[in-house]
């Protein structure tokens, strides 16, 4: 499946966005995640599919000011 992940096109096999997580080696509890803009919790992930064409953003924290 293609998707947009963080402005990247990628292809993936992930079906949801907690397995796409794992596939792209992210540490899921320290990130955020939208889905198409819309802000996904991260107790929801492991249920949000993913379709063709979506676009993720995977935020994670910074240091420093």
């Amino acid at each position: 499946m293609n998707l947009t992940v963080n402005g990247e096109d990628q292809t993936v096999s992930a079906k949801t966005l907690d397995a796409l997580l794992a596939e792209l080696g992210f540490e899921p509890e320290f990130l955020a995640t939208a889905l198409n803009s819309d802000f996904v919790p991260a107790e929801e992930r492991a249920d949000c599919v993913l379709n063709e064409g979506d676009k993720i953003e995977i935020l994670s924290p910074r240091q420093g000011g």
